[in-house]
């Protein structure tokens, strides 16, 4: 069987399990999974254009979602009149002070003129100086816009734009991210970039939650604009309601179901636009340029090429995919969560697919979200029933039984262990391992 054919039964065969759990649950099940794997395979890109294409291990996935999903509240939810009253002017105030400071630092630096320690001296100076005027302005405006309402807004909100615009929003966010990590990092070795983009994600989500300002902290903002129409009205259409009637469902289930539907059609279209690209990229000069940097650094150095920049370049790149996904997640499921960004949902499980589909191959990449993602919801109800069905023999209030079933949804970290190990041991390319 030829490579491509391989492919099409790996494909195939998850389009399988896929209809099989639409059957055996239901097809709004089905289909919610679906779009969560198509969203987890447009993050699993960017981070296959990172460590596949280039080697640059990024272990903060998590901090470029967030952005993506923070351009959501900002350019679509719609915005608070009495909290910009409020605080807008004492924000002005405080971008002035920074923009002043760090241009001031710049000019500074550029001074040859000066001695080393006197400018260094002089640099401390104006952080200090600046830090101590945007304290004056900054504190008083933040804690004004907080106090507008804080049960329901307490925060500036958006622009009130249509949600799609955030997605590209979203994507230069993360790329803006990444691109001040890369000018830090990128010049040392690979595990002090993994180490700086984890710190870097690690603060991204600390200001998320505590800034209430910003996006209400861990008070969540919910309710953010859709693309397509609301399921309640939807529902009521005479078009629907006699779709509904045809398969023997209830108009409001038969609307969340074409609203799903929907996003399935409009992930897919994103996804297959991201693939088109990448696939072009891969195989074009520079594609081929970037394998030649990450498989032999000093030799591509030799020849002139400037490795630094090309690795910044690719960072970003993937970095801006994986913050356009995070727009793409919020916008599903219409809020913006930040205290469910968590290390294992948004990082760990995102390299476990690009492990399992194939570092280096787009399609690989693709494919390890749609089985890890599958895996990662499917664990859960198959654990719990296979354990209940275990110990069906021990007496009800036993401790055992009660541990064991109480501890049934840890079968999702053990089935990714499992997964991850086989993997490695036998497939350490992956299933669609990188074509030379």
């Amino acid at each position: 069987m030829s490579i491509s054919g391989k492919n099409f039964m790996l494909f195939a065969a998850v389009a399988a399990v896929l209809c099989v759990i639409a059957a055996v649950q239901s097809v709004a099940v089905a289909v919610t999974i679906v779009n969560l794997c198509l969203v987890s395979a447009v993050m699993s890109l960017g981070l296959n254009i990172q460590w596949g294409y280039a080697g640059l291990p990024n272990l903060g996935v998590m901090g470029f979602a967030a952005l993506g999903g923070l351009a959501v509240v900002l350019v679509s939810a719609p915005g608070v009149p009495a909290a910009i009253a409020a605080g807008g002017p004492g924000l002005i105030a405080s971008f002035v002070v920074v923009v002043v400071t760090v241009a001031a630092v710049v000019g500074i630096r550029r001074l040859t003129s000066l001695s080393r320690a006197t400018r260094v001296a002089a640099v401390i100076a104006v952080l200090a100086l600046g830090y101590l005027i945007l304290g004056r302005y900054f504190g008083p405006a933040k804690n004004l816009i907080e106090a507008i309402d804080p049960s329901a807004t307490g925060y500036l909100g958006g622009l009130g734009l249509p949600v799609l615009l955030s997605w590209p929003v979203g994507a230069l966010f993360a790329a803006a991210a990444a691109w001040l990590v890369g000018k830090i990092a990128l010049g040392l070795r690979g595990d002090y970039l993994a180490i700086a983009s984890l710190g870097i994600s690690e603060i991204i989500i600390a200001v998320l939650k505590n800034e209430d300002w910003l996006s209400r902290g861990v008070k969540n903002v919910v309710g953010l604009p859709r693309p397509l129409p609301d399921e309640l009205g939807l529902a009521g259409t005479p078009w629907l309601q006699s779709l509904a009637i045809q398969f023997g469902i209830s108009p409001p289930d038969a609307a969340a179901l074409v609203v799903k539907l929907g996003y399935s059609a409009l992930f897919m279209l994103v996804l297959a636009f991201l693939l088109l690209l990448s696939e072009k990229a891969l195989h074009s000069p520079w594609g081929r340029m970037i394998y030649a940097v990450r498989d032999n650094e000093i030799a591509a150095s030799a020849m002139g090429k400037d490795v630094k920049n090309l690795h910044l370049i690719v960072f970003v790149i993937g970095a801006a995919v994986i913050g356009l996904a995070g727009a793409m997640l919020v916008t599903l499921d219409g809020q913006f969560t930040p205290g469910t960004y968590q290390p294992l949902r948004f990082t760990f499980l995102i390299w476990v697919m690009v492990i399992v589909g194939g570092s280096g191959n787009n399609w690989g990449a693709v494919l390890g979200a749609l089985i890890i993602w599958t895996c990662w919801i499917e664990a859960d109800p198959i654990g719990t029933w296979l354990i209940q069905h275990s110990i069906g023999w021990l007496p009800s209030g036993n401790a055992m039984r009660e541990q064991l079933t109480a501890n049934a949804s840890q079968m999702r970290l053990i089935v990714m262990g499992v997964i991850l190990l086989v993997t490695l041991r036998f497939k350490p390319g992956g299933l669609i391992p990188e074509r030379h």
